[in-house]
């Protein structure tokens, strides 16, 4: 997979994510929010398919 699709694709895990939290519920769940966007978004491969979109 290419860097762009790379982040595209944790981009919209990310807002999948958010939309799940933003709707209408109780809270008590913030914490397993933030676990699963870490997951998404710090992944190693993501991590350097964005660095090296910081390099071009």
């Amino acid at each position: 997979m290419h860097d762009e699709e790379l982040a595209l694709q944790a981009v919209s895990d990310a807002q999948r994510i958010l939309e799940e939290y933003l709707k209408p519920q109780p809270r008590n769940n913030e914490r397993a929010i933030l676990d699963q966007l870490v997951e998404v978004l710090e992944r190693p491969d993501l991590i350097v398919a964005v660095g090296r979109m910081h390099s071009r």
